[in-house]
């Protein structure tokens, strides 16, 4: 696991200034603390930090060569079946230096060119130089697991695992890309292939770069397809899908450093601590994350696991003065980003490091088996449409007199999921997973930063619920969460956590043979009625504990509705209310006010749309109004 830049110049006369890919490298240390290297030539120059997992001996060096010195890598990530494709190659004549995956990449590209990436089962970012072919070749992992930015100047083409380090040139510009940020107030992240920063890109999951002759391209070389479906007797396809995940997780225990694993206490992760002691002697060390508030813990779930699978558990209980952590938060995450559970993921994934390396984890659960309550709704929905919508839109305000319940309550949900199956079927999955809709935000807009951003407010969304081949409105859903939720949220979430404090997290849920499996599987067998991974729980029936089965999922919320109307209210007032953020020219004053007001009256729960608001400003303040801090500092 490592963190990659690098620069080429158009002009290949040109000379890459060593120094520079050095700052870049420097800047991203913290992905990669054990070694650091930097190859230039003339107008290409490579770097990379790295975080020493396989073959722990100087041999592992990068940026790493050929034999002949006519290609050149610098690559993130681990390739889980190198081993496979080093005797194949080692049996096709080419010789090996080293044990590492990475020195596979170069010999598989020598062989097969772009479409080396087709052979690669793992997670990776990585950036090839081709000296004869004067081309940069470079590609991200099927999923999106790791990151890989770039921008394209006038003069040069510049990539890297974080934008801190793409801004160490001072010819890229630091300022706010006004669309991205629109795109960031709608879904809660910036949406590949955008970035928070004007002119700066990321590359998209399953997707290559060739630059060429001055020419950026970039090809998509995978799809995930929901058809054909198979067609065996369940019982087929459960001893199947069992010795599937066995695989997956047997791949990703190979390492020369500690390893362990994050347990939530929820299916997916137990189930593949469950899987890591059944394919493994070794006693499994296990890290979990809690709250003082009753409805957001799940400590006592995650212990219930440990014991049951005798594992080595530690525990950690996060408090609201976690928002301490917010600076280093808002650095390491480089964009907006307003997924609230970072901050326990961050604090989980600076407890794991102190015991292992590598940490499994169980990402990936609830998109590939269908997982969450949307995905029920979004079925629940459908069945509704032989209801006329006025009958449906009385039905949610006959709701409206009622107290407004928690977040988490039984009444909260309902009153949500009436009023989203009154929505037209096109509406509804955007109302179920964005912050502000169009009405939401055209009342929070200023004019003149709405009229920099006119786009249809849910058009990302719709592109991505048209491009799905799901057959039901559920695997709809969770494909356009594949596609956005997934890699633009979810991944970068555990990327920037588990990489802020050196430590490498792998998800065997998110292996794509597996998630092809899962795509061909009937409906049916992943959501049956109201019950959710049918056939995850299924073939899982025999190592955990009915309890854990069958219990209602919590998610890996943040008590942060709490925490605006009482630790975090005034941070929140004074920091968007404040004139610096209102000389943004962002929002209406009077808008911001009033969610403020509402959520702390507890009239409403704003809470998401305040967090998303406050880490925007936050990184405007850290990355925008002033230049990027070379580590992260201890306040804003």
């Amino acid at each position: 696991m490592c963190g990659i830049a690098g620069k080429v110049c158009f002009d290949s006369t040109a000379c890459v200034d060593a120094r520079l890919i050095e700052r870049m490298t420097d800047t991203i240390r913290h992905r990669g603390p054990d070694d650091g290297g930097v190859w230039v030539s003339g107008a290409v120059g490579l770097g990379n930090r790295r975080l020493s997992i396989i073959d722990l001996s100087p041999r592992g060096h990068q940026p790493m060569s050929n034999e002949d010195g006519s290609v050149w890598i610098a690559f993130n990530g681990e390739i889980y079946n190198f081993q496979e494709l080093r005797a194949e190659l080692a049996a096709q004549g080419h010789v090996f230096r080293s044990n590492t995956d990475t020195e596979t990449i170069v010999h598989l590209y020598e062989r097969d060119g772009v479409d080396c990436v087709a052979r690669l089962r793992g997670m990776f970012a990585f950036a090839i130089w081709d000296a004869p072919r004067r081309r940069l070749f470079a590609a991200r992992d099927r999923l999106g697991k790791k990151p890989l930015f770039y921008y394209s100047g006038r003069d040069a083409l510049l990539f890297a695992s974080e934008p801190k380090a793409i801004l160490q040139d001072p010819r890229v510009p630091r300022e706010a890309d006004p669309e991205a940020i629109r795109h960031y107030l709608t879904y809660g992240y910036v949406p590949s292939p955008w970035s928070a920063f004007r002119g700066l890109r990321k590359l998209p999951p399953a997707h290559y770069l060739l630059f060429e002759n001055g020419r950026v391209e970039v090809r998509r070389y995978w799809t995930l397809r929901y058809h054909p479906k198979r067609e065996q007797r369940e019982a087929d396809l459960a001893d199947e899908l069992l010795a599937l995940l066995e695989q997956s997780v047997r791949l990703r225990l190979v390492s020369d450093v500690p390893l362990g694993a994050l347990l939530s206490g929820g299916v997916d992760s137990s189930a593949v601590v469950a899987l890591m002691r059944r394919v493994s002697p070794a006693t499994v060390r296990t890290f979990s994350i809690g709250f003082d508030q009753p409805e957001y813990d799940e400590l006592a779930h995650a212990r219930r696991v440990a014991e049951h699978l005798h594992t080595d558990h530690h525990e950690l209980v996060v408090h609201p003065d976690a928002v301490v952590l917010l600076p280093r938060i808002v650095w390491h995450y480089n964009e907006p980003f307003a997924d609230s559970s970072a901050v326990p993921s961050f604090a989980v994934c600076e407890m794991a490091r102190r015991e292992v390396t590598v940490a499994l984890n169980g990402d990936g659960g609830d998109e590939v088996f269908l997982g969450y309550d949307r995905y029920v709704a979004a079925n629940l929905s459908a069945r509704l449409d032989f209801i006329a919508r006025p009958a449906r839109r009385a039905a949610a305000r006959l709701l409206a007199p009622l107290p407004l319940g928690a977040p988490k309550s039984s009444l909260y949900r309902l009153r949500r999921f009436l009023e989203v199956a009154a929505l037209p079927p096109n509406e509804r999955y955007a109302r179920w997973i964005t912050l502000f809709d169009g009405e939401g935000a055209d009342r929070l807009l200023s004019p003149d930063f709405a009229g920099q951003t006119a786009q249809p407010a849910f058009g990302l969304l719709n592109d991505a619920l048209r491009q799905s081949d799901g057959g039901s409105p559920a695997e709809t859903a969770s494909h356009a969460d594949v596609l956005m939720y997934l890699p633009d949220d979810l991944l970068v979430k555990m990327d920037i956590a588990s990489m802020a404090h050196s430590l490498e997290v792998r998800s065997p849920l998110l292996d794509h043979h597996v998630l092809e499996f899962a795509a061909s599987l009937p409906a049916g067998l992943k959501l049956r009625g109201l019950v959710q991974k049918y056939l995850l729980k299924r073939v899982m029936r025999d190592a955990l504990p009915e309890s854990i089965l069958s219990r209602r999922k919590m998610g890996f919320g943040v008590p942060i509705d709490s925490w605006f109307r009482h630790e975090l209210r005034d941070l929140a007032s004074d920091t968007l209310l404040g004139s610096r953020a209102m000389a943004r020219g962002y929002f209406r004053r009077v808008e911001v006010q009033r969610l403020l007001d509402e959520h702390v009256a507890g009239t409403a729960h704003h809470h998401a749309q305040l967090w998303s608001l406050l880490m925007l400003e936050l990184w405007h303040r850290m990355f925008i109004d002033q230049p990027c801090p070379a580590a992260a500092p201890a306040s804003i």
